[in-house]
């Protein structure tokens, strides 16, 4: 039989769980279709001090698990469990599943998220806490269990996940939920508390990072639409360049955005389905560089870092972006919101200067500095230059 028992002696310490936790998160949204229908959610603000994760499978069951000063509490609710609340004509929680929480734990079953209306107890059928300082996980020890049941209060498949963190099992519940191959690769990684990057992104979802999905989302999000229109200097609208390049390894190059100083940003090479093209920008002043890997490289480029132009010319912190942060201080929490929006990955601006400077480098040795054809001096020079300190 599987019981809050069993799943108590297989967690982890809580900052363990926390980090899983969060990595599920990261893995549902990454590989899901519409954050919609995501199963796992975390949420670094459900309180002061507080942090929730939280589980709902659409189908009447769920949990949270919720991290506290004073501890962690775990409650889980199966719908179908002869435990639950509403299997009893008097609809209260099953005797001693709550019976024994801390009291400094016992206000986080009366949240609203975690009650129905019309019914004056808490969803619950399974309840663990594990109070700070404490060294194991406790559950009610004066619960009697139904007989007609493998899974009596809804734990076994409820924190399935919880108690077997291996990549293999979580592969296998993505797999099986989304209905399509996930790389064990991704998963280890994004498990390993690594950073979601543009590549493993794609990997676990190619769908979703398209060139056609991200400007389909951009043109359906006026606050997206705006900001790279203007801070972001990455305009839809602006697809008509001052004059055509060409690149010397002959391949094809496709604007897809411009900005009001008269520069235009390029894709280049075939567009193939679900494959990445290198984004390519030229100024009006007769100078280039490769920006980006691809068009969720350069798009998070513009949002996190809209003084790119500055790095290019040697800026780097702490004067890089200086004079945009004192004039737009809440510039962070609107490129988190907006690389949301989008479904790109968090990125810090360290983070994207790297790649921008790596990324740049290639122009000349991998031939993308571009030229104007049949012009005698139609020559790009690079945009890249020594840092300036």
């Amino acid at each position: 039989m599987s019981t809050v028992h069993a799943t108590a002696a297989l967690l982890p310490d809580p900052a363990l769980l926390r980090a899983h936790l969060r990595a599920l998160a990261v893995l549902d949204a990454a590989i899901g279709d519409d954050p919609r229908f995501v199963l796992y959610r975390f949420g670094a603000a459900w309180g002061p001090g507080e942090e929730a994760a939280l589980m709902d499978n659409g189908s009447g069951d769920d949990f949270s698990v919720l991290f506290t000063p004073a501890g962690v509490l775990i409650r889980g609710f199966d719908h179908e469990s002869s435990m639950s609340p509403y299997a009893d004509d008097e609809e209260q929680v099953w005797p001693g599943v709550i019976d024994d929480v801390p009291a400094a734990l016992r206000p986080l079953l009366d949240e609203p998220a975690f009650r129905d209306e019309g019914i004056d107890a808490p969803r619950v059928t399974a309840c663990l806490w594990r109070e700070t300082g404490d060294t194991v996980w406790r559950t009610g020890s004066a619960i009697d269990f139904p007989a007609d049941s493998e899974d009596p209060d809804g734990s076994g498949h409820l924190f399935g996940l919880l108690t077997d963190r291996s990549p293999e099992a979580v592969r296998a519940h993505f797999e099986y939920y989304y209905e399509r191959p996930v790389p064990l690769d991704a998963i280890r990684h994004v498990l390993a508390g690594h950073p979601l990057t543009p590549e493993i992104a794609r990997a676990l979802n190619p769908a979703a990072l398209s060139d056609e999905a991200l400007l389909g989302r951009i043109s359906a999000n006026p606050e997206v639409d705006s900001y790279l229109a203007c801070d972001g200097e990455f305009d839809l609208t602006r697809t008509d360049p001052i004059e055509s390049i060409a690149l010397p390894a002959g391949l094809p190059v496709e604007p897809v955005a411009g900005c009001g100083a008269g520069g235009t940003h390029y894709l280049c090479g075939p567009a193939t389905p679900g494959g990445p093209r290198p984004v390519l920008y030229t100024d009006s002043e007769g100078r280039a560089s490769l920006i980006a890997e691809s068009l969720a490289e350069a798009l998070t480029l513009a949002i996190v870092l809209p003084s790119w132009h500055d790095a290019l010319a040697g800026f780097r912190p702490p004067a890089l972006g200086a004079d945009y942060l004192e004039d737009n201080p809440d510039h962070p929490t609107v490129a988190a919101r907006l690389l949301a929006t989008l479904r790109l990955p968090p990125a810090t601006e360290a983070q994207v200067l790297t790649r921008l400077l790596t990324t740049a480098a290639r122009t000349v040795p991998d031939g993308f500095l571009p030229h104007v054809p049949d012009e005698e001096d139609g020559a790009f020079e690079p945009m890249l230059e020594p840092s300036a300190g």
